[in-house]
């Protein structure tokens, strides 16, 4: 049955070079695309503790025979490795019958050169097993792993409550039941190493040798970088990824959504290799053996990419949401374990003018549930408790205006206040205690009206 028929030889070292990697064979990486002296992908495995070096040949062909196995083994033996390496034949079609027998007899004699043979049989196997579509030699993303959702010392509502410490006239303890939200965002994180070397008539003007990597959001609008932070928080949590359990986080969560990845594996690696080479696109300036100054705009090749992971990873996105008085009030982050980044902070803001300053104190108003800064935030006069002044009835008294929690409040107060001594009626109205000695003179004056000798 042919497969991959539509691939290069070229293209099909590329494929096999990811269904390795997907495998979990590691520094999988290819060899110089010309003379590569029958090595197509070098790559590695770590066996009870010992690691040996693969030699790869892939042969995009009907048949494979002995000479070709034969060179394969000459090719190990000249490979620079300091441990036990061992072949791989890899092809599309089938081997002979003489290619098949002399693998069997290095395998036989203990010869420390062995090679496996990988017929199209055994390929669509391993192409199943990595999700590869064998028409088109795209990798299917496979994806069942997650950072956590939430630190396992703590409450799952511990993001919500880090947020309410905050918030002043507000406890933990009395917060209602919080709703909460997972969406599982798709990511993926590329690494490569870039070794590229420019060269002119007067010899090489720029070398590049380095790691580089990237983080991409992987929905269904296409790959997008992910933000440093972001990728940072992904980066520094991937080794404590575990299963992304939807029946357990289901009943965690309540509101459980997955989403799915958008594109291939493959189409997500050709945009980060397309991302590195930009990346690492210089422009140099050199002189010639004419003593003329010449620039030059030096791009790695795609060749220059050497792909060393691609890794799929959920990353979990949690929104809280809590419901106090007439307010609702939500937070979130993405959440990896005891790590995470705020998307969106409800709690701390305003709700009346949508301040959400990081030095800023806010207030929460039991009158009528919102959460305040300090410009709206108010003190009810006859409870001396924090009020809004979204929800606060005001009255004048003199100069000044105070703030209640209803009608009957500030009757309440009027009252008092009609019964206050002069002093205490001055006392409340700041803008006349100005100093004592102003202080006085108005007290005087109040006196003198309320006796009516003025």
């Amino acid at each position: 049955m042919p497969i991959l028929d539509d691939l290069s030889g070229f293209e099909f070292e590329d494929v096999m070079e990811d269904v390795f990697r997907n495998l979990g064979y590691e520094n999988v990486r290819q060899a110089t695309k010309t003379a590569d002296e029958g090595r197509d992908i070098i790559m590695e495995e770590v066996v009870d503790g010992t690691r040996r070096s693969i030699v790869v040949e892939c042969k995009h062909t009907q048949s494979v025979g002995r000479p070709v196995v034969q060179k394969l083994h000459s090719a190990i033996a000249t490979h620079d490795f300091d441990g036990p390496k061992r072949g791989m034949v890899v092809t599309t079609g089938r081997f002979s019958g003489p290619a098949e027998e002399y693998a069997e007899r290095l395998e036989a004699n203990d010869d420390p050169y062995p090679i496996e043979l990988i017929d199209g049989r055994k390929l669509r196997e391993l192409a199943d097993e990595v999700g590869l579509d064998l028409y088109n030699g795209r990798i299917e993303v496979l994806c069942d792993e997650t950072l956590r959702p939430h630190d396992p010392t703590g409450p799952v509502d511990d993001p919500l409550f880090t947020a309410v410490r905050d918030v002043e006239n507000l406890a933990i303890e009395d917060l209602p039941p919080a709703h909460r939200q997972a969406h599982f965002q798709p990511i993926i994180i590329v690494s490569a190493r870039i070794q590229a070397t420019f060269e002119t008539s007067v010899g090489v003007i720029h070398r590049v040798n380095q790691t580089d990597g990237v983080a991409l959001h992987a929905g269904r609008d296409g790959p997008t970088p992910c933000p440093d932070h972001v990728a940072e928080l992904v980066g520094n949590n991937l080794s404590q990824a575990i299963e992304l359990d939807e029946e357990s986080f289901g009943e965690t969560y309540g509101d459980l959504v997955v989403n799915r990845f958008g594109q291939t594996q493959t189409e997500y690696k050709d945009w980060a290799v397309d991302r590195f080479r930009r990346r690492h696109t210089t422009t140099v300036q050199y002189t010639g053996d004419n003593n003329v100054t010449y620039t030059k705009e030096c791009e790695p090749n795609q060749s220059d990419i050497s792909v060393q992971s691609v890794t799929p990873i959920y990353l979990p996105q949690i929104r809280f949401g809590v419901t106090l008085g007439e307010y609702r009030h939500g937070y979130e982050a993405y959440i990896a374990g005891p790590s995470r980044e705020t998307v969106e902070d409800d709690v701390r803001r305003c709700v009346h003018c949508d301040t959400d300053a990081s030095d800023e104190t806010y207030t929460y108003c039991t009158n009528c549930g919102s959460i305040n800064c300090e410009s709206h935030t108010k003190t009810e006069r006859l409870e001396e408790t924090p009020i809004c002044t979204g929800c606060s009835v005001t009255g004048k008294f003199a100069f000044a205006t105070k703030h209640f929690y209803d009608e009957a409040n500030l009757e309440d107060f009027r009252e008092e206040y009609a019964e206050m001594p002069l002093h205490e009626k001055a006392m409340e109205n700041p803008p006349l205690v100005g100093g004592s000695a102003v202080t006085a003179l108005v007290l005087v004056l109040l006196t003198l009206v309320a006796t009516g000798v003025i």
